[in-house]
């Protein structure tokens, strides 16, 4: 663990810069085009897929994704941007690795990617930490995107950042009943829906697409081969569960085959 010593503009949207800052892993990913994403600690199977979907064809597209570390949508954004590409923003001292249902995550961003923490080693996980840190997770992002949220929810504290900070918010639409936080803020027109995750990620891409398509091209190439499903889970677990989701994979007797 370190403690920065360098400025980093995108804080000053906040109501107070940080007094320190530590960190633990690249700080270089600070420098790249960024997108928070948040959510519930409980969101829905579609909302989860949304949120796998989105998190991970933004960091194939050159794009860092931030979020809070928490169980729920936070996990899958950092899990499906891959641990190289995402910063985790802790609400503990980085000497603790919570929740701790999250602690093998959170190592390999460690490692790879990311940690950022408001707060001196030993500090525990009390309940105000994680209201600044849903500040510095949104301030962090160039754009906010909050994928499911229920009226009333930590999450919508974000959103109110947001808000006061002038960054767009973006949401995935959801039937009525579900996630009443982020259809209000539709109904409201505070937040935009994205309908397409192909045109929302295009907005925001720093790489072409055949950069973008490099490692995807050695999973189609597997693909090619017919594995079984066991094979390809093992070589390729988020890739697999990412291609039945756009159904470009079909599983037929135990084989993979390509659709198409």
């Amino acid at each position: 663990m370190q403690q920065i010593d360098f400025h980093i503009d995108a804080l000053e949207s906040m109501k107070k810069y940080p007094q320190q800052l530590y960190c633990i892993g690249n700080t270089e990913l600070l420098k790249n085009r960024k997108i928070s994403i948040v959510g519930s600690r409980k969101p829905n199977q579609y909302a989860r897929e949304m949120t796998y979907l989105l998190a991970s064809k933004l960091s194939k597209a050159g794009v860092t994704i931030v979020s809070g570390g928490a169980i729920g949508v936070d996990a899958i954004a950092h899990k499906a941007a891959g641990a190289a590409n995402t910063i985790m923003v802790a609400a503990t001292g980085l000497d603790k690795r919570y929740p701790a249902i999250n602690k093998n995550l959170i190592s390999s961003i460690e490692t790879e990617g990311l940690v950022l923490s408001q707060f001196a080693a030993q500090t525990p996980s009390n309940k105000y930490n994680f209201v600044l840190r849903n500040e510095l997770v949104v301030a962090l992002g160039d754009v906010l995107i909050v994928t499911y949220a229920d009226k009333d929810s930590g999450t919508m504290r974000s959103v109110e950042y947001a808000l006061k900070m002038g960054k767009k918010i973006f949401v995935i639409p959801h039937r009525i009943g579900e996630s009443e936080g982020t259809n209000l803020l539709l109904d409201e027109n505070k937040a935009e829906a994205i309908y397409s995750i192909e045109k929302f990620v295009a907005k925001f891409a720093c790489v072409s697409e055949e950069k973008a398509a490099t490692t995807e091209d050695s999973f189609l190439s597997f693909c090619k081969t017919n594995p079984t499903y066991e094979e390809a889970l093992k070589k390729f677990p988020e890739r697999v569960f990412e291609a039945e989701l756009l159904t470009d994979i079909v599983v037929k007797n135990g084989r993979i085959f390509l659709q198409g």
